[in-house]
């Protein structure tokens, strides 16, 4: 009897895959930090990790779309999950960091298939039940960042490698349940061919030359996604430094911001828009994290950047409110191209904010725990949200509040799962601290 496709099949599919890669977070620094001889040689090759990573998903999304489009979601979903595992398993085996930067340009490449898992709900959901259907594929995922980290942290607490073995297991799982329950959504008749001039990831970034009236925002965008993923980047490292945190101190950490950004996403924000309007709460959710972000690198205990982190949580409704600003200022024939176009740009700064982050904590890393230079990567982001708070307060100044949709209205609709993952997922690319 032929299986009829469901949405609870792909978000369980998704949440464990999420579980998995989120299990390795707090490991993943310290585990290159038995391959290096110093602080700064252990900064520069976990940050070559992260962008193998993200310029692997950044140019293999495109092509695992268009191949899902030809082939049919299943077997795509299948090789990703299984091939995950399969790096997870190689990775905790290796000793090599050569081959640990291919395993993870692997890894990168096979964790592009959300994008397939988004298409496999859209195949099964009417127009109508689609964006609630979405919305709930983005809940798992920022579920699956949350409980990843701190349960990778509980084991690696216990041994550095379990948390990659503990992973693999899941994964091997995950790919059984699919193999065995999870059908086929896209039927032959719907499946076409590969347009090969349309899997190019450049392309969508020519889309924000297009975004008429909104192009202060996406430089404040930018400002703040980077300043949010340099802050990601070097967390791990940043606290095993300074307080010489482990992987359980980091877990806990990391799930204490998903939390708060889970919390704020999914049951205040539509609060917040009523008390604020979307504009001051993108002020005031700019203006927190730039104080935020200068707090992380100034604390003498590591115990209180939990109490930076609950301040600090109207920072947290910024990401998807921005994208309703934007999304409603655009040409209304032009949201689809305004939203990859974000969505790319995010994707870019996912890839710079190491490089940006190692350029500043590798040089410092030799430094005494307690030196102020320590934090110079967060004072950085603090700079970035403060233009980025500068930049918006310009653009709101400029476009009188009468031209933009009353508040408490639809950031809520735009909260995507890509701006969901944004706000929740820490270390590897989009949380905001």
């Amino acid at each position: 009897m032929k299986r009829k496709a469901a949405v609870p099949f792909i978000m369980l599919a998704s949440l464990l895959d999420v579980i998995g890669v989120g299990l390795i977070i707090p490991i993943l620094p310290l585990l290159v930090g038995e391959f290096t001889t110093s602080r700064d040689a252990q900064v520069y090759w976990f940050n070559a990790l992260i962008i193998s990573f993200g310029l692997a998903q950044f140019f293999c999304a495109p092509l695992l779309g268009a191949l899902s489009d030809r082939y049919g979601r299943r077997p795509l979903l299948l090789l990703g999950i299984g091939g995950l595992g399969v790096t997870f398993a190689v990775t905790a085996l290796t000793h090599s960091l050569w081959l640990l930067v291919g395993i993870r340009l692997l890894g990168g490449a096979l964790s592009a298939n959300f994008a397939v898992a988004q298409a496999y709900v859209a195949d099964i959901t009417t127009p109508e039940k689609r964006t609630p259907a979405l919305g709930l594929l983005g809940a798992m995922f920022g579920l699956g960042f949350v409980l990843g980290p701190v349960i990778g942290g509980v084991l690696g607490d216990i041994d550095l490698r379990l948390p990659l073995y503990a992973a693999a297991g899941l994964c091997a799982v995950n790919w059984f349940y699919g193999l065995l329950v999870l059908p086929e959504s896209l039927p032959p008749d719907r499946r076409t061919p590969v347009a090969w001039r349309r899997i190019n990831p450049f392309s969508a970034l020519s889309g924000l030359v297009r975004l008429r009236g909104v192009g202060p925002l996406v430089f404040a965008i930018a400002a703040a996604s980077l300043a949010k993923l340099t802050l990601q980047s070097a967390w791990v490292l940043y606290t095993s430094f300074r307080f010489q945190w482990g992987p359980l101190q980091n877990g806990m950490s990391l799930f204490a911001v998903g939390f708060v950004a889970v919390v704020v996403q999914g049951g205040l924000l539509k609060m917040l828009l009523r008390k604020f309007g979307e504009r001051r709460l993108v002020a005031a959710g700019l203006a927190s994290g730039a104080v935020a972000y200068a707090l992380y690198g100034l604390v003498p205990q590591g115990w209180m950047l939990y109490i930076v982190i609950a301040a600090n949580s109207l920072a947290f409704a910024v990401p998807t409110t921005l994208q309703g600003i934007v999304s409603k200022a655009a040409d209304p024939r032009e949201q689809g191209r305004a939203m990859a176009s974000l969505t790319s740009l995010i994707s870019i700064t996912g890839i710079v904010a190491p490089l940006l982050g190692g350029a500043l904590l590798g040089p410092v890393s030799h430094l005494p725990p307690d030196h102020i230079l320590v934090g110079a990567p967060f004072f950085a982001c603090s700079a970035l949200e403060a233009f980025a708070f500068l930049v918006a307060l310009r653009y709101f100044s400029r476009h009188p509040a009468d031209t933009a949709p009353a508040p408490g209205n639809a950031a809520l609709g735009s909260a995507t799962p890509a701006t969901i993952a944004s706000a929740t997922r820490p270390i590897v690319p989009s949380s905001n601290h």
